[in-house]
């Protein structure tokens, strides 16, 4: 018989190390202008036949020491203007045939980044409710295990606040984290802030 204790032994490899989700390569992003390639996704996501209001939403990303993060990526999902999802899951008809809804750009070196969209409607949420007009937002950073999650409301939809089922899982003095407010020059400042004091809200997924 073959001595067992004579055999090679296979040695532990150990825990695989974690990787981060940034930083990202500019050629990544394929930002318009800069390669010779189609852009698959731009920060401009409002198509010329998407119906509503056309909006700038603009801010910085920034680090628990309010440094900006100048290599991030920044991802958004919304519906359209009459609340629907440009979706296989969304059954309701889409005038707006070529707004997909979905858009991406980076930051700067001074962690700003800026989205052209058109303003989403209401949304049906859990169990029904009716949710006030949002857009989810998807952040990717250096140092990140994994991408995190929150959203965009508008100031001017307060009135719509109280009963938006998802907002209403935010303590009321966070809230303020995910509104975006319009600046001097009409458009929506929203910025996001990865940690610190006033962090903004993440929702785990």
């Amino acid at each position: 018989m073959t001595d067992a204790a004579n055999k090679p032994q296979m040695k532990s490899a150990g825990i695989t190390p974690s990787a981060t989700v940034g930083p990202y390569f500019k050629y990544g992003l394929t930002p318009a202008g800069v390669y010779p390639v189609r852009d698959a996704f731009s920060p401009t996501v409002a198509t010329p036949d998407a119906q509503g209001d056309r909006i700038r939403i603009t801010g910085r990303v920034l680090d628990g020491d309010g440094k900006p993060v100048s290599d991030s990526m920044i991802e958004i999902w919304q519906a359209d203007a009459a609340g629907r999802y440009a979706h296989p899951r969304d059954g309701g008809a889409k005038p707006n045939a070529s707004f997909k809804g979905f858009g991406r750009g980076d930051t700067n070196a001074d962690g700003r980044y800026a989205f052209e969209t058109i303003k989403p409607g209401s949304v049906a949420g859990p169990g029904g409710k009716q949710q006030a007009p949002h857009i989810v937002v998807a952040v990717f950073a250096r140092g990140m295990p994994k991408h995190l999650y929150t959203r965009i409301y508008f100031a001017e939809d307060a009135a719509n606040h109280a009963g938006d089922p998802v907002l209403m899982l935010v303590p009321t003095d966070r809230r303020n984290t995910i509104v975006a407010k319009r600046g001097i020059d009409g458009a929506y400042v929203f910025d996001i802030r990865i940690q610190g004091g006033d962090e903004t809200v993440f929702f785990d997924l």
